[in-house]
């Protein structure tokens, strides 16, 4: 059997066109040019053929094999428009050896003189997912990328990662964001479709009407009006509707609408609305594909049978954020309910679950999830073993720090299980060929080492327990509540004193941060002795670890300076709080190395953690610590431990220069007893 000579000569000629697919035509013949070495000769020309209207399952593609004289051909053939671009990114793949996240990762492709096809026909499998894509949620950094957030050179290698997984279907941002970002994703291809709270993709009522009252009971029509705008708008792309009714923002409407106080009640409308949802799309479309989301609040009054879902609409379950496919945790509730179809529950049925969540407490927004992929593998096959194989949206969020569960998570939507061992050997060889053990071995200890906060076994914490219960702390605690016990850390500690809260959130840092430590001292050594490209290590595990490590290490030092406080010694308290600071800044620091090159900027808008905002809040503290601690000169902890012995006591004028800010009081103060413990 010869070979098919791929090649920089190799022509690439679109015979059917469309959009999407002279888009994924120029995709491949971009990755030629990466790929392939111009010859100093006159290569083999031969010719890549692209057609769309093969028989078979949709969204497959054949390749075939002729030859014209002499010339031998190519043709790529897809069932269907997105067949056809997965066959033209299947060639980028296989045979150029371009990895679905070459762009998030800094992995520039090897350069080649040729690839050598076997002429023998190939047809693609149907992807075990119908509708599978990502949920570009939560998406800040990517909104403070460029300066025009809504830059095609920000959306555009998403989309593209999203379709060399073998995704199809995408939710493109937030609110205002996906509206102006669904175009393009259409005409790359992709379905479009919508958050849980925007139904329809419909504006929100209260950005639409802002004086008007948000209830569907009051306000019907303005609704309807609403619905009927977004199908207009989109009605010449593909699209699964969402159908729906939540509140103004991610949250139930009757916060909005009291009236409506019984699950019944709720019930009862919800249902009347998807209806109506239903029908209207209807007026317009002979099949519309539809979905609504069973989650949060929604999933139990459907499980209680407060819900009707029209026949045929996908119903979507959710897992908790953590990986688990149970509900999620609404501030201090977390009833943990199972979130997956019982026998007989008649489907469609399908999956909304994150690799990345926000949720103020403990949640992973800039690190990976703190749940191992083990456990992702197992819930998503668990799921799909319940019927609920029709769709998969993945919370993929800024795309950058989660590809290695992402690249999982479609394995799991093309072959519907995944060997989560195998798995890793081929992500690492393939993002870090010249180091693929060292780091498999990094990302294997990774998830040993978050903590603990809860009983359950994917109540693991991420980055944001460093910042959002500190934060809450500190609120509380310079407002003057330490009596109180009505604090936003009762969905971790009970209702307990606020000294006991305190004390337990100081124990669960203090039981993983010399884990942190140690995995980061690991990291830097392998990155020390890395024989390869040391970028998306740099920015990938290393800095991620390095944001646990500091984090956690703040948190403890704040806590520290509490206790001090609560000692009734001040200027401890000041010291431990200047020195989390310190610590925290050093975590935004750590940022700035990751900006390199096109990610310049990429880390401007981080504001889900608040890196800074912790810095501020931490500032805040020590100054208010030193209000009280010091006298009302502020100069008392200057003379006393500062300034030389000899004067410190004769006192001709109260001081000779301005008092220190915080800073140089920290580091003189530190400085003077560091001295004095030598």
């Amino acid at each position: 059997m010869s070979n098919f000579e791929f090649n920089a000569q190799t022509h690439i000629i679109v015979e059917d066109s469309s959009k999407p697919v002279e888009w994924a035509a120029n995709v491949l013949r971009r990755d030629m040019k990466r790929v392939f070495c111009t010859p100093s000769g006159r290569g083999v020309q031969n010719e890549i053929h692209v057609k769309t209207g093969a028989e078979g399952a949709p969204e497959t593609f054949l390749l075939t094999f002729s030859d014209d004289g002499g010339k031998q051909i190519l043709t790529v053939t897809g069932t269907d428009i997105r067949g056809t671009i997965y066959g033209l990114l299947y060639l980028s793949r296989t045979y150029l050896k371009v990895p679905p996240f070459h762009f998030w990762n800094d992995t520039p492709p090897a350069r080649l003189e040729r690839a050598m096809i076997p002429q023998q026909t190939y047809r693609s499998k149907p992807f075990k997912v119908r509708y599978r894509g990502f949920f570009i949620n939560d998406e800040v950094l990517l909104l403070g990328w460029h300066d025009d957030r809504y830059d095609r050179m920000t959306w555009e290698p998403a989309f593209e990662a999203l379709l060399r997984c073998g995704g199809n279907m995408v939710i493109p941002g937030t609110g205002e964001v996906s509206r102006h970002t669904r175009q393009l994703a259409s005409e790359m291809g992709l379905i479009i479709t919508h958050h849980h709270a925007e139904p329809m993709g419909a504006k929100m009522f209260l950005t639409a009407y802002p004086d008007e009252d948000p209830s569907y009971l009051k306000n019907q029509k303005l609704f309807e009006t609403l619905w009927r705008e977004a199908i207009e708008e989109q009605k010449d792309s593909d699209v699964i509707w969402t159908l729906g009714f939540r509140g103004q923002g991610d949250q139930p409407f009757w916060d909005d609408d009291p009236s409506l106080n019984t699950p019944k009640a709720r019930g009862e409308l919800i249902s009347s609305i998807i209806k109506r949802q239903y029908d209207i799309l209807h007026e317009y479309f002979d099949n519309p594909i539809c979905c609504t989301n069973l989650y949060g609040e929604i999933m139990q009054l459907y499980k209680d049978g407060y819900i009707t879902i029209p026949d045929g609409v996908i119903k979507i379950w959710a897992d908790n954020g953590y990986a688990r496919m149970v509900s999620r945790r609404q501030w201090n509730l977390n009833p943990r309910v199972p979130a997956l179809p019982k026998p007989g529950d008649t489907g469609p049925h399908g999956l909304y679950y994150h690799v990345t969540f926000h949720d103020l407490q403990a949640s992973n927004h800039l690190t990976m999830l703190p749940n191992p992929p083990s456990l992702v593998a197992s819930e998503l096959q668990k799921a799909f073993e319940s019927g609920a194989d029709e769709y998969l949206i993945c919370n993929c969020g800024n795309i950058r720090p989660h590809t290695y569960l992402l690249d999982l998570v479609s394995k799991l939507w093309t072959d519907g299980a995944a060997d989560v061992e195998e798995h890793l050997k081929q992500f690492t060889q393939t993002y870090f060929p010249d180091d693929c053990d060292a780091v498999a071995e990094c990302l294997r200890e990774y998830f040993d080492c978050p903590i603990q906060y809860g009983p359950n076994e994917d109540e693991h914490a991420g980055e944001q327990f460093y910042h959002y219960p500190m934060r809450s702390i500190i609120s509380h605690w310079i407002k003057g509540k330490g009596s109180e016990t009505e604090t936003e850390l009762l969905w971790a500690t009970g209702n307990v004193p606020f000294d006991e809260q305190v004390a337990w959130y100081e124990e669960k840092l203090k039981s993983a941060v010399d884990r942190w430590r140690a995995f980061l001292l690991k990291c830097e050594r392998v990155r020390a002795s890395m024989k390869g490209n040391k970028a998306p290590f740099e920015d990938g595990v290393l800095l991620q670890a390095k944001l646990h490590k500091l984090g956690c290490e703040a948190a403890l030092k704040f806590c520290e300076g509490y206790w001090k406080m609560q000692a009734q010694d001040p200027l401890e308290a000041y010291l431990c709080v200047s020195e989390a600071m310190r610590i925290a800044k050093s975590a935004v620091s750590a940022l700035k190395p990751a900006e390199h090159g096109k990610w310049v900027h990429f880390y401007r808008n981080e504001c889900m953690d608040g890196l800074r905002l912790t810095v501020y809040a931490l500032n805040t503290t020590r100054r208010w610590i030193r209000a009280l601690g010091d006298d009302s000169l502020f100069l008392s902890w200057e003379r006393g431990y500062v300034w030389d012995k000899r004067f410190n006591r004769v006192l001709l004028q109260t001081t000779t220069t301005p008092q220190m800010d915080d800073d140089e009081l920290y580091d003189r103060l530190k400085a003077a007893r560091d001295y004095e413990e030598r």
